[in-house]
């Protein structure tokens, strides 16, 4: 390991804190954690490679923000409380103005939601990013994909679509993605890309009403897709009841919006089963959290996803061509 290395470590470490559940954290072969007693540990993982999961021109604080943002939105979808992350650096070469902005954001994220990082490894290569994030359930009440139950509602959490808008701006060559805009509609589809929201507390509070859970990383159908199959049942979606932001409308239109909404990915919001008798209780939680979450179809008998009439790709393929 180079001189260079052990610096960016040391930046690193500098931006960590000390916490009790942390016996041993970042300086040795590995870290020494202490799980809550009667909790089941939750772990995922996510890479994120440059040109693919993001444009290469992305500010480095946009990409520590969303390194993190898409493992904790993981972690979100199971009902877990997040308590520790690795982080592993792929870097083209070792600039300490990149890996201060890179750090500032993802620790920006980190200390909201309370997620200590414990290790990781620094590299030479392309600029790639892996952060295997941990969390903690109480035993028995981790959301799964394999719950959804026949009779269920369908719900998904805040708006669907934004970032793939923003990427087909970005296509086009109408979105700069490395600076803030005035233009409102543009800028909201812009950090909707950039800086995900992971619904870490709706996935906390849905412990008590949700019979399954999945992250929209892949786009609706594709991860809907994902709880019809595992759950053995068919999703029915109604396309005209997707939450759609004013922005996305305006700037693509309806129907190229629809598309996004149905087929984009990178919204990380939560979509959910939930049984029909908790829909009050479903709106209560979204008025406390002030976060709207829409019904947005029903679980039945049979297999696969199905919208009324709606044809197209089944999901996010990133910024392949």
């Amino acid at each position: 390991m180079s001189l260079a290395e052990f610096t960016l470590i040391d930046r690193i470490r500098a931006r960590t804190v000390e916490r009790d559940d942390i016996v041993l954290g970042i300086g040795d072969d590995a870290a020494l954690l202490q799980p809550r007693p009667n909790e089941q540990l939750v772990v995922t993982a996510d890479t994120l490679n440059s040109g693919v999961h993001f444009p290469a021109e992305t500010p480095a604080f946009d990409i520590g923000w969303k390194t993190l943002a898409v493992n904790l939105s993981d972690l979100a979808a199971m009902g877990a409380r997040p308590a520790w992350c690795t982080l592993a650096l792929s870097l083209p070469e070792a600039s300490e103005d990149w890996i201060e902005a890179f750090a500032d954001g993802f620790f920006a994220l980190a200390d909201q939601h309370d997620i200590a990082l414990i290790g990781g490894d620094t590299t030479r290569g392309p600029l790639s990013l892996s952060v295997t994030a941990m969390g903690q359930v109480s035993r028995g009440q981790a959301l799964r994909r394999d719950r959804a139950q026949i009779g269920d509602d369908i719900w998904v959490s805040g708006t669907l679509g934004d970032a793939a808008g923003a990427l087909r701006l970005w296509q086009q060559g109408a979105l700069n993605v490395t600076a803030a805009t005035l233009l409102a509609d543009y800028e909201t589809l812009r950090l909707r890309l950039l800086r995900p929201t992971p619904r870490v507390t709706l996935g906390l509070r849905l412990r008590a009403f949700a019979h399954a859970a999945v992250d929209i990383s892949d786009g609706l159908l594709a991860d809907l897709g994902h709880i019809a199959a595992r759950s053995g049942v068919r999703a029915e979606v109604d396309a005209d009841a997707l939450p759609m932001s004013a922005a996305l409308r305006e700037l693509l239109g309806r129907d190229a919006a629809r598309e996004c909404a149905l087929h984009g990915g990178d919204d990380y919001e939560l979509c959910f089963t939930a049984a029909a008798d908790q829909r009050d209780a479903l709106h209560f939680v979204a008025e406390s959290l002030d976060l709207p979450i829409t019904r947005i179809g029903r679980i039945m008998e049979g297999q696969g996803v199905h919208t009324e009439g709606h044809d197209g790709p089944s999901g996010y393929e990133h910024f392949a061509g």
